[in-house]
């Protein structure tokens, strides 16, 4: 942003009272019969070849208000916030149709929101709360206790009230963060991932090695999804209580796991960024990964959030953050740039140059890769490398 900030979302657990969650669930069932409102008009429109914009929509919403007692009851503000939600999901899904993108990386059109397969999540603008003595208040009478784990850097903008699959409450706020930044190393450092390592980086102490959380927590989910499977419904029935139990633990479970994963890629990001003035990452999408006999690990390994935690965390301290292109960052030799004549399999993991004959651990020579290609090694491909910081706690 020009005033040197720039917009951050700060999470924080939420303690609801059952009155209050009477209410929220209330408004969620406002908001949710509105969207498929939205849904089926746009629907219609399109059909009989009408626009169907949020202009038109906004007019409906007076119109279903002044005659609908029950819609009325409820905060205008969320309301209007599905209309514009839906907007902007279906402006991106025709954008991309116009676009001609390809099916499988096109945005899909608005669908219809179930009652029991959809968790409520209400938007709120600065005119629909107000932070009063710790407390949140919404728009129609609803007050939340806020755990307030860390204070909001300045006063936020809007607030998102969600639930998740476990069932526990959280609020969202968009606030303007400006920018901390550390104070200068000298040091740069480069950066690349991959599974048995998750990160392996030009400086030996700043390697992220796998942590397997996921591993770790494989038994409990393993005798959740047995448990599930022995109560599971039959075809048109309703679940039992057994099995929406073994659901719910099995859903702890992976949101623990989750959390594990978050705070190990963030420490991490934390130690690398205040010890390095530039970064060099390759730009990896690890997408095509879960089509391989490597998926379960690259999956718990999390190179993607790891990878977006060191991102963020370098915007928010002011660090040149520099993506690589990965093309061929294995065949490359970091020390005089000649490229090998075939890919190398992945069973090979030392890393010998035909034409120099410089030999390393082939991650550590991508990671040097890094460096030279984002322009951070002033030697270029003659060899010199810079060094990384010393290994410090993260704070």
């Amino acid at each position: 942003m020009e005033d040197g900030a720039q917009r951050a979302r700060y999470t924080y657990r939420l303690r609801v009272p059952a009155a209050a969650r009477a209410g929220l669930e209330g408004e969620w069932g406002r908001c949710r019969w509105l969207w498929n409102e939205c849904v089926a008009r746009a629907k219609k429109a399109y059909s009989e070849g009408e626009v169907c914009g949020p202009a038109r929509l906004d007019g409906m919403l007076t119109r279903a208000r002044a005659v609908t007692p029950w819609l009325a009851a409820g905060a205008s503000v969320p309301q209007q916030q599905v209309i514009r939600d839906f907007a902007a999901s279906r402006g991106k899904a025709l954008k991309d149709i116009k676009n001609g993108l390809p099916v499988k990386r096109r945005a899909g059109m608005p669908r219809h929101k179930k009652r029991r397969g959809s968790d409520p999540s209400l938007n709120y603008t600065r005119r629909g709360f107000r932070i009063k003595k710790g407390r949140l208040h919404l728009a129609g009478g609803i007050v939340l206790t806020v755990v307030w784990s860390r204070p909001l850097p300045a006063e936020p903008s809007s607030v998102r009230v969600y639930r998740d699959r476990v069932g526990h409450w959280y609020a969202s706020f968009v606030v303007h963060a400006p920018i901390e930044p550390l104070p200068p190393t000298g040091a740069v450092i480069g950066v690349d991932w991959g599974v048995k390592e998750i990160a392996t980086t030009t400086s030996d102490c700043h390697d992220l090695p796998h942590p397997r959380h996921g591993f770790k927590g494989q038994e409990k989910l393993s005798r959740y999804d047995r448990m599930m499977a022995r109560r599971k419904p039959k075809k048109g029935q309703a679940a039992s209580k057994g099995y929406r139990e073994a659901k719910r633990w099995r859903a702890k479970t992976y949101a623990k796991i989750a959390r594990q994963r978050q705070d190990t890629a963030r420490k991490w990001a934390k130690r690398v960024v205040r010890d390095h003035d530039a970064i060099a990452v390759e730009d990896f999408r690890p997408k095509f990964l879960a089509r391989t006999t490597m998926a379960r690990k690259a999956a718990d390994a999390a190179i993607g959030a790891t990878k977006q935690a060191l991102v963020e965390m370098g915007r928010k301290h002011g660090r040149d953050v520099r993506l690589v292109h990965p093309a061929h960052t294995t065949m490359d030799c970091a020390r005089c740039g000649a490229r090998t004549k075939h890919a190398l399999p992945l069973s090979e993991r030392t890393y010998t140059c035909t034409e120099c004959g410089a030999a390393s651990p082939r991650d550590k020579n991508s990671a040097y890769v890094m460096l030279t290609r984002a322009g951070l090694n002033p030697a270029g491909d003659e060899g010199t490398r810079p060094p990384g910081a010393p290994l410090r706690e993260a704070a």
